[in-house]
């Protein structure tokens, strides 16, 4: 009589959790995984560059201006003879600063809109999505220079314009997932109970729609490092001495054939840094879906 519950409760106890099942999907993936080992390096990288730096990113030397890589300068050195390879170390703080802290303003901005716009429905509604529509009308890049000249160079005024211009991303998908969840059965049922509008959007409804928020903003993080990256190409973003990846190309342009390291470096960075963190959302795309196996 007893075999049949505890065989019930051994196999309930062999379901997995939401966040195991995604972790063992996410394992699955290598190139995923490889792809977020190359997103903890350079979060390393950053965190530690002021013991790992090999020399001071300021500091200029006139007797090894345009040094090709050697033994002394592994990535070469610049126009005024700063190390390359201390500038690169250096310049990942600008580039993932850029892409948490622009990351983090338009999901604060963004989900609350989308949230408040497709629970509420109607009138306002319909006014907040005709201004997203608005801001999505003009493309991302030219939206955050626009905002990043109108605020003036800087770093910090770069991550606001990428942060402000990313936000209707945000809240238009915030808004379809809640459309969607809405009208599931435990959100009325959880209706039907009395409980207040703000607990079942914050209760109910947020928690089942962030899966698609996290990849989203997987992929929204790859974006802002290239917009940094233009930004500070441009003299909007991070501002000359301190070392940018952006900036650092800027220079480099005009020694592109006596120097070629100077552009190479900073362009491969950002190239291997934006690839990880898409192939990163890519695989969280895949271990998020309950539909994949």
């Amino acid at each position: 009589m007893t075999a049949e519950p505890l065989g019930t409760f051994a196999e309930a106890e062999r379901i997995e959790a939401p966040w195991q099942r995604t972790l063992h999907q996410l394992a699955q993936r290598r190139i995923a995984l490889v792809a977020l080992a190359a997103v903890l390096f350079f979060i390393f990288l950053a965190v530690v560059a002021p013991l790992i730096s090999p020399y001071d990113p300021l500091t200029t030397s006139w007797s090894a201006v345009r040094k090709p890589p050697s033994w002394s300068h592994p990535f070469g050195t610049d126009e005024i003879g700063r190390d390359v390879l201390a500038r690169v170390i250096w310049g990942s703080r600008a580039s993932l600063l850029a892409g948490l802290v622009s990351v983090s303003l338009a999901l604060a901005v963004g989900v609350p809109i989308g949230l408040v716009s497709g629970y509420v429905g109607g009138f306002l509604d319909g006014l907040l999505m005709r201004m997203v529509d608005a801001m999505l009308a003009v493309p991302f890049l030219i939206l955050a220079i626009a905002f990043a000249a109108f605020l003036g160079p800087s770093l910090a005024n770069a991550m606001v314009a990428i942060g402000i211009s990313q936000t209707p991303i945000f809240a238009r998908l915030t808004r379809g997932q809640v459309l969607t969840v809405k009208h599931e059965d435990y959100v009325e049922a959880a209706r039907a109970v009395g409980n207040p509008h703000y607990r079942i959007v914050l209760r109910h409804i947020l928690p089942n729609i962030v899966p698609p928020l996290l990849v989203q903003a997987t992929l929204a993080a790859a974006a802002a490092v290239i917009a940094e990256a233009s930004l500070s190409f441009l003299g909007l973003g991070q501002q000359p001495p301190d070392p940018s990846w952006g900036s650092m190309l800027n220079t480099a342009k005009n020694f592109i054939s006596q120097a070629p390291w100077m552009a190479l470096w900073p362009g491969l960075m950002i190239f291997c840094l934006v690839l990880s963190l898409n192939l990163v959302g890519d695989g969280l795309r895949d271990a998020l879906d309950p539909r994949r196996g």
